[in-house]
């Protein structure tokens, strides 16, 4: 009997919590995407051409399979008649775990479709040098974007840049400058394209960061960076003394969608 006396008062209560204003559910951050790099090396004719084939119709449907709707496959502007020839392929990934489990999953069946680049000779390879970068999105910017051009993939111009640091500390300065600096946001204000920004995790040159951004062509490019380098905004973050000299070496590339690539 005792303790029934006590369940009202237990119910009312109940009641009273439940009638409270709840406090919102804090939202869920978003999470980083992390995106591969690999850059073919080439010397022949020959190469490029299996490089292609395989690309097109084993690596990109298989990945398109499993689940990762948008791969970028570019080729430097020049690359005909380049001495080092080269193709860039950016595949993006959800988490380390998806990354790992397609490594563990897809490469065996490309590796088991038997074709001319999988049984090329190892006198007469695929490729000369595979090189293989991973990135970590930044967190202003956390996924793979598309670029919204009309011109022709012919003339389109992707410029892939790379900034190293002279030292861990100096590198993460220059990392906050893009994120809580501002400097996403003023590429996208400007119409930069920009398709991802990321910190190298492992590569050949470290600390490293890499963005690639887009234009309709070479005079749209040259345009968007004149209007950059006068825009009051750059002009004042780049005078603010916690990020001067932050940017120790600077590699560019300009690059071109190939006809199958996602991107």
């Amino acid at each position: 009997m005792q303790k029934l006396r006590f369940l009202p008062l237990l119910l009312l209560g109940l009641v009273g919590w439940l009638g409270r204003p709840q406090a919102a559910p804090r939202p869920a951050a978003e999470r980083p995407a992390y995106f591969e790099l690999k850059v073919y090396h080439l010397k022949t004719a020959r190469q490029e051409a299996l490089v292609d084939s395989f690309l097109q119709r084993q690596y990109l449907p298989a990945l398109h399979r499993a689940g990762v709707a948008t791969i970028g496959v570019f080729k430097p502007i020049g690359n005909d008649t380049a001495a080092d020839r080269r193709v860039y392929v950016c595949t993006p990934y959800a988490s380390l775990r998806q990354w790992e489990q397609l490594a563990k999953t897809t490469t065996p069946q490309l590796q088991a479709a038997g074709g001319a680049y999988e049984n090329a000779p190892y006198n007469q390879p695929a490729y000369t040098r595979l090189e293989t970068i991973f990135l970590q999105s930044f967190p202003a910017m956390t996924s793979l974007r598309a670029p919204g051009l009309d011109a022709p993939r012919g003339e389109r111009v992707y410029e892939l840049r790379s900034y190293e640091g002279a030292s861990e500390k100096i590198f993460a300065n220059k990392v906050q400058m893009f994120n809580a600096g501002g400097e996403i946001k003023l590429f996208d204000r400007l119409g930069f394209n920009g398709i991802f920004y990321g910190s190298v995790l492992f590569g050949a040159h470290m600390p490293n960061l890499m963005y690639m951004t887009a234009f309709a062509n070479m005079a749209a490019r040259e345009a968007h960076w004149k209007t950059f380098g006068a825009d009051p905004e750059w002009k004042q973050l780049s005078a603010r003394p916690e990020y001067q000299n932050n940017v120790a070496h600077i590699d560019i590339a300009f690059l071109r969608p190939t006809a199958y690539s996602d991107l």
